[in-house]
């Protein structure tokens, strides 16, 4: 038995594989190194803006790519001209399965894997991600989620499909479906999704983030959060630690929000000990300065996002002039 327990140990450091099984996200080590770096959104000094998100994460030696834009060529293209190489990144999350967040998959997924045949060969998305969707009357029906899942597949490319949170790595959460408890409606349409348990308003059941855990706080990394902002960063708090949020990134969809909704999500993102804040994407312009005003925060540490804004442990935001 001592010998299995060894071969086993060996086979663990050797594959590089984290055990988290039986252990609580407090449990876990907590990130020490982070920066982010916004690949894709809608305002860009240089390179390409697009109504679309994308972001790389650097964390402790790993690397993610979340989401990857809407066109083919934008997020790949915005890289090179960053001097960004992704070739050398495994792990893909998408945020959800709208198109302005998955376009990118198959086209990077291929001209990386020229230079390195596991370059985002992993993607990991929540559950019901691929739930079959049903048009409102009048609108045309899409394959489009089936038809990229068998695309990726022939490229030699996994989905991973989560119902809870998982650790990717250690202290890098990701939340798999977030409860609706706060009466967010962060989402338009009138489609329906087909459930296990029978067909529903599709309210982006599979909205998902990313949380990473560290000594400052949580990170929480967002796409559209369709689930509301409040929603994740509760169940962010719930799930891997009561901690304050150090940062809250990516598009939030906040764009339409009325007054009294922004003053209440300011309020709560004070409540919730928000530091730093960076609206990319749908989060809306007037609705960043609002939050900025009413969550006590700054220029310095509340901006609108752009294509090659930063956030880093070791900096706080780093942007562009555009965007400062």
């Amino acid at each position: 038995m001592q010998l299995l327990r060894c071969l086993l140990m060996l086979v663990i450091v050797a594959f590089g594989i984290t055990e988290t099984k039986g252990q609580s996200p407090s449990q876990q080590s907590r990130v020490r190194a982070v920066t982010i770096t916004i690949l894709s959104t809608n305002l860009t000094e240089e390179g390409r803006g697009e109504w679309g998100f994308a972001a790389l994460v650097e964390a402790d030696g790993h690397k993610i790519l979340f989401d990857t834009g809407t066109y083919p060529e934008t997020v790949l293209n915005n890289a090179r001209e960053m001097k960004i190489d992704l070739s050398g990144i495994r792990e893909v999350v998408l945020s959800h399965s709208d198109d302005d967040h998955t376009g990118g998959l198959l086209n990077l997924r291929r001209e990386l894997a020229k230079k390195n045949p596991a370059a985002l060969s992993r993607t990991y998305v929540a559950k019901g991600f691929f739930y079959e969707r049903i048009p409102a009357p009048g609108e045309k029906a899409e394959d489009r989620i089936p038809l990229l899942r068998a695309e990726y597949k022939r490229t030699g490319g996994t989905f991973l499909e989560n119902d809870k949170p998982v650790a990717l790595f250690p202290g890098i959460w990701l939340l798999g479906p977030i409860p609706r408890i706060y009466p967010e409606k962060n989402w338009g349409g009138s489609g329906k999704v087909k459930t296990p348990d029978g067909l529903a308003e599709d309210n982006i059941p599979e909205d998902t983030s990313l949380v990473l855990d560290t000594n400052r706080g949580l990170i929480v990394l967002s796409g559209c959060c369709h689930a509301g902002i409040i929603n994740t960063i509760d169940y962010a708090r719930k799930k891997v630690r009561p901690a304050p949020i150090y940062a809250a990134i990516g598009g939030f969809h906040l764009m339409r929000a009325s007054d009294a909704t922004l003053d209440w999500t300011a309020q709560k993102l004070a409540e919730f000990g928000l530091s730093n804040f960076i609206g990319a994407h749908c989060t809306g312009i007037e609705p960043v300065y609002r939050i900025r005003q009413k969550a006590g925060l700054s220029r310095r540490t509340c901006i609108v996002g752009g294509v090659g804004d930063q956030f880093s442990m070791e900096k706080g935001i780093v942007a562009g002039l555009l965007t400062h």
